[in-house]
């Protein structure tokens, strides 16, 4: 096994991770949409799930064609650039969160053309600043990524990616090569908010992805309910769910959202 870590990515990711380890806990990873519906709520949303245990916050960049994502985080995209919504107002509600919040990982989850567009030296350094952690870019293969990747890590940022169902023993060396933090395993072809995959196979698929990354794998798509967190935080390292808090949130507001929130978080922290 071999390990990626670097210097340079050694950020609040690391002993986050270091930490479950030690208590042998899996980890909760909570999504919310950078903007939906406002900025403030989406400061509450983070201080809220921070509050309620989450381990790391995934923050949503929204962007107009978000392919890799159901109907849930496609609606909550819209709703974010109705409300005007920008990356560089994203990065403004990550540094509000720190102002509250300097341990609580944050690692910044969308698509290529927004961070093409803001610059990709100029992005890194202010998402640096700003106090994120990671970025998660969906549609940027690991044969485009250098000049991306190159500016996050002069930045001390993590670059984590993707590995799925389909990602076999051939690809994977290429996608986990220049990965840091964690790398996140996509439990079923498809969006966000689909079917997650049968346990079983997600805990072979954990141990492969495990092994050739030297890095914890979190584990998302499609993970709705507590009895499902606890199955995934049985076998992977952390448990990713969006759809349903984000869902929850536009239908039944910020307090609900947190409630489901910390129901998860305790299900995947108990879960061993």
């Amino acid at each position: 096994m071999r390990s990626v870590w670097s210097f340079k990515t050694m950020t609040r990711l690391a002993p986050t991770f270091a930490a479950l380890k030690a208590d042998n806990r899996a980890g909760f990873v909570a999504y919310v949409m950078a903007g939906d519906p406002d900025a403030d709520t989406t400061l509450k949303m983070m201080q809220g799930l921070a509050d309620k245990g989450a381990d790391v916050i995934e923050l949503g960049v929204p962007f107009t064609d978000p392919m890799a994502d159901g109907p849930t985080i496609q609606r909550a995209a819209i709703r974010a650039l109705a409300g005007g919504m920008t990356l560089r107002g994203v990065l403004g509600i990550v540094k509000r969160f720190r102002e509250t919040h300097a341990d609580t990982p944050v690692v910044l989850m969308g698509y290529a053309n927004p961070f093409f567009s803001y610059g990709y030296a100029e992005f890194a350094a202010d998402a640096a600043a700003a106090g994120a952690d990671g970025v998660i870019c969906v549609d940027i293969p690991p044969e485009e990524d250098t000049e991306f990747r190159s500016a996050l890590d002069a930045n001390g940022l993590s670059f984590v990616r993707l590995a799925a169902p389909t990602t076999d023993d051939k690809r994977l060396p290429q996608v986990v090569a220049h990965t840091s933090g964690f790398v996140y395993y996509v439990s079923t072809t498809g969006v966000t908010g689909a079917g997650s995959g049968a346990t079983g196979d997600i805990s072979a698929a954990v141990a492969r992805v495990r092994a050739a990354s030297g890095l914890p794998v979190a584990v998302g798509f499609g993970v709705k309910t507590p009895e499902r967190a606890a199955e995934i935080g049985k076998v992977a390292d952390a448990v990713v769910v969006g759809s349903a808090i984000v869902e929850e949130l536009a239908q039944n507001g910020v307090d609900q959202a947190l409630h489901l929130a910390g129901s998860l978080a305790d299900a995947a922290h108990s879960a061993r």
